[in-house]
């Protein structure tokens, strides 16, 4: 090691919500095409799949056959599959649907909880304990996802003691983990590492994870941060589709290619083989019929040298 190496693990864990959270702003897409994405990202080596989102239909259109997605996942052996919900009602939902590992969302901020569940922070944050015994009873997990951890859309900037006090409470609730949501896409990477201080700090030893946007271009840069402060659960989505509807101005994720690309590059291991993952945005770029906003999907992948120019 010298002076400029960076500080890396050997290992991150890579989550993949292009199935949820990709495509949650689109068109409905099909249940065959929803299902021949979900093979091409299986086949990527992915360990974690967040698969679709127990909400409601008339919210979420796109999400409306999430009991349909989950009852073919029995096709699928090796992949820790869960689904995001709001409330009690898409828990039971999603437990009845076979699906025991959860992500439950808690805004930060009032506003954006208001607009996302219909109901103030203290009210979301009051259920956690409700739905992790129902994830628990199931034989599966809770992680709560703190939503506009960093900056809501209707308020700003999010004060840090919001955050940290609703992680604090979802951990003495029942939470298995916690994942904290740049849910606009507007925090930089000091940012990043003075908010995962505190919650650390006010939660310490109970894992963590985050979920970046990369709406100003700022989502790997975060993400190198967080890897650097400690984290090793990454959220990210095939082709960087993705976005909040009820977060006005929010686009797509960060891209899984792009993570795993540079992660491979500095022999961080992810599991994840990156050919895989440009096929399976391949398949996504088909199943939502247009372009994605990756950058190193638009580029075809890794460069490959087209050998020495011969003088003439």
């Amino acid at each position: 090691m010298n002076d400029f190496d960076l500080v890396l693990p050997t290992e991150v864990d890579v989550r993949e919500v292009g199935m949820r959270d990709g495509l949650q702003l689109e068109e409905p897409v099909p249940l065959a095409g929803k299902l021949a994405m979900l093979e091409a990202l299986v086949a990527t080596g992915v360990r974690r799949i967040e698969v679709t989102s127990f909400v409601s239909p008339k919210a979420v259109p796109a999400l409306a056959d999430a009991d349909q997605v989950a009852a073919e996942l029995h096709r699928f052996d090796g992949v820790h599959f869960s689904a995001l919900v709001a409330n009690t009602r898409g828990a039971v939902r999603a437990v009845d649907a076979g699906i025991a590992h959860l992500e439950y969302v808690v805004s930060a901020s009032d506003s954006h909880s208001r607009a996302n569940a219909g109901r103030p922070t203290a009210d979301a944050v009051a259920a956690v304990g409700e739905i992790a015994d129902l994830a628990h009873a199931a034989g599966g997990s809770l992680e709560v996802i703190v939503a506009t951890a960093w900056d809501c859309p209707f308020e700003g900037r999010t004060p840090v003691v919001r955050t940290v006090d609703a992680t604090r409470a979802a951990v003495t609730a029942g939470a298995d983990a916690l994942c904290l949501g740049d849910t606009i896409g507007t925090t930089t990477p000091v940012r990043v590492i003075r908010l995962l201080d505190a919650v650390r700090r006010a939660c310490p030893g109970m894992p963590l994870g985050v979920h970046f946007h990369d709406t100003r271009g700022t989502g790997q840069a975060n993400a190198l941060a967080a890897i650097q402060a400690g984290v090793t659960q990454l959220d990210a989505s095939v082709g960087g589709l993705g976005g909040c509807p009820f977060a006005p101005g929010a686009s797509g994720n960060i891209a899984t290619e792009e993570l795993v690309y540079w992660l491979a590059d500095a022999e961080v291991a992810t599991g994840i083989d990156l050919d895989a993952v440009l096929g399976a945005a391949a398949a996504t770029e088909r199943a939502v019929g247009h372009p994605l906003p990756s950058s190193l999907y638009r580029a075809g992948g890794a460069n490959v040298p087209r050998g020495a120019v011969v003088p003439a």
